[in-house]
């Protein structure tokens, strides 16, 4: 584990971000709020928060640090006007819900991993919720967006 203990805490934030593309019948059903187990993405939301807390305990090497404000955003990816996305794999039947999450702290190291593990629990939420409705659904593109703060300075992805 390296060895923060003579660095001062700095204010620090992550933002990252991932994809989950389903079934548009899917899409219907979040949307609708007429899933079997619930409101899902309000599910998924506090699951990417709680994630946020844990991860010192699930990924190896991370320290605890006090995470101050997460925001957590689902938002459907819009079709342009010849039905087609960014991404050309995506087809017309397919829908994209987008998972955002910022983590902001007060601490010794950054919130990249706690925004990060953030968007794949949040994703995989999504999923279990509607796993009877549609197995096929992928996640993919999960990335940091940006970070501020620390010795590194200021990163935003192109």
């Amino acid at each position: 584990m390296v060895d923060v203990s003579a660095k001062a805490p700095s204010v620090r934030e992550a933002t990252a971000a991932g994809e989950i593309i389903m079934a548009i019948s899917t899409a219907d059903l979040i949307k609708s709020g007429d899933a079997k187990k619930g409101d899902v993405l309000g599910v998924a939301r506090l699951a990417a928060i709680q994630a946020t807390k844990s991860t010192h305990l699930l990924v190896p090497l991370c320290h605890a640090i006090p995470v101050e404000a997460v925001s957590v955003k689902f938002n459907w990816l819009e079709r342009s006007e010849d039905n087609s996305t960014p991404d050309s794999s995506i087809d017309r039947h397919q829908a994209v819900l987008v998972c955002e999450v910022c983590v902001r702290t007060s601490a010794k190291t950054g919130v990249e991993m706690e925004a990060m593990l953030a968007v794949s629990v949040g994703c995989l939420t999504v999923y279990d919720m509607v796993k009877a409705v549609e197995r096929g659904i992928q996640i993919k593109n999960i990335r940091l967006l940006e970070k501020k703060g620390g010795k590194t300075g200021h990163y935003r992805r192109n």
